[in-house]
């Protein structure tokens, strides 16, 4: 078959060398010990310092600030890893973190943030979401108020990933109630021995375990004026929307490779388990289910790939990227199920990759936008030419 001699443009040897690295560090220090994180709802502390000893954190960021001097490959080599291990330790929305910091950062916050959260020494999460405001950011309710050198926040943030390590945490705040989207304003929030902030319990997902989400808490926490990123107030919406095709990419990326992954370990399963006296791949309904999954997934395959090339000439789009958010993991979860449907009973069981991926895609289709969300984005486009 051709497409078993395609190569995704931006595998280099060096980054592919790099993902190896990655693979064989995944493989000895991270899957190990994979139950007992999910047990205990976050991986331990160490596993940072570690990733960031690899150069695994911040890969594409400039050598300056402790980056890899890499770029958006990369990151993809990462993804691609910690999907076709199973297991990713939260580093997407560290990564996310970086990315707006090395954008709209001062100097002073970039020299301030970037090298520890490259190395591992300061964790970082993204305090977007609310109870009462998921993919509607407009309708956050966290306040920021302005009091002399500092502003004085108010309110709450859930599905927090890496909350429960978090040093740093990007907060979408309101510093104007009165101007809607543009009173949306970024704030870098450093919670060590900060007054009034407090961590919940890690919350109980049905999947992605191992990746600890809390909610984060903000009684009269008062933090410098400099902790705004960006040059004046009012920045924060126009700044999540053009830097959130970037995260949505992440999320395509890793849909594209737990299809793959799936269709791995179902072709393996059929060509061993036996039905009817014969294997189950012989039965023609087998056979034309992996037909058709393979089809979607190649397509796929070279979607998320020409998005990444485009990602990377800083071309890609807000209305593109939302294509191989919702597309990509909508087929993603439609093929772990139907590959999941071909184990039978053993599909079922937790200690069967195939029902792990099962539970942990789903909130795939929620995170980073709900996929309503991004058939509204591209819906926006659609205009008579």
């Amino acid at each position: 078959m051709l497409m078993d001699e395609y190569r995704s443009p931006w595998r280099t040897p060096e980054v592919e060398q790099f993902q190896e690295t990655a693979r064989r560090f995944w493989t000895a220090e991270l899957i190990p010990h994979v139950e007992r994180w999910e047990a205990q709802g976050h991986i331990d502390r160490g596993v940072w310092k570690r990733l960031g000893e690899m150069g695994f954190l911040l890969a594409d960021l400039p050598s300056g600030y402790g980056g890899g001097d890499g770029d958006y490959a990369h990151l993809a080599a990462l993804v691609e890893t910690s999907a076709a291990c199973g297991f990713g330790p939260g580093f997407g929305p560290h990564y996310i973190v970086g990315h707006y910091l090395h954008h709209y950062g001062s100097e002073a916050q970039k020299r301030r943030w970037l090298p520890g959260m490259a190395s591992g020494d300061i964790v970082a999460s993204i305090g977007m979401s609310e109870p009462g405001a998921g993919s509607d950011l407009q309708g956050i309710r966290t306040r920021a108020r302005r009091d002399g050198e500092h502003y004085v926040i108010d309110g709450s943030k859930t599905f927090n990933t890496n909350g429960h390590h978090a040093d740093l945490v990007m907060l979408a705040v309101k510093t104007d109630a009165a101007l809607g989207a543009k009173g949306v304003s970024l704030l870098m929030v450093e919670t060590r021995d900060l007054a009034g902030f407090r961590r919940g319990a890690p919350l109980d997902k049905i999947g992605l375990k191992a990746q600890d989400t809390v909610e984060l808490f903000f009684d009269q926490v008062r933090v410098p004026v400099s902790s705004l990123l960006g040059t004046a107030e009012g920045q924060g919406f126009a700044q999540m929307m053009s830097q959130l095709p970037y995260e949505r990419m992440l999320i395509g990326i890793r849909a594209v490779c737990n299809m793959e992954r799936a269709l791995e370990l179902t072709l393996a399963h059929v060509h061993q388990r036996q039905a009817f006296g014969q294997p189950l791949f012989k039965l023609q309904n087998t056979r034309f289910e992996l037909a058709e999954m393979k089809t979607e997934a190649t397509l796929a395959r070279l979607f998320v790939d020409q998005c990444i090339g485009w990602q990377q000439e800083g071309r890609l789009d807000a209305a593109t990227a939302a294509m191989a958010k919702w597309w990509g993991t909508q087929k993603e979860c439609e093929t772990i199920d139907r590959c999941l449907q071909l184990f039978g009973g053993y599909g079922f069981m937790r200690e069967y990759p195939i029902g792990r991926m099962f539970v942990d895609s789903r909130g795939q289709k929620i995170y980073g936008g709900a996929n309503e969300v991004m058939k509204e984005i591209i819906a926006r486009q659609l205009v008579p030419r």
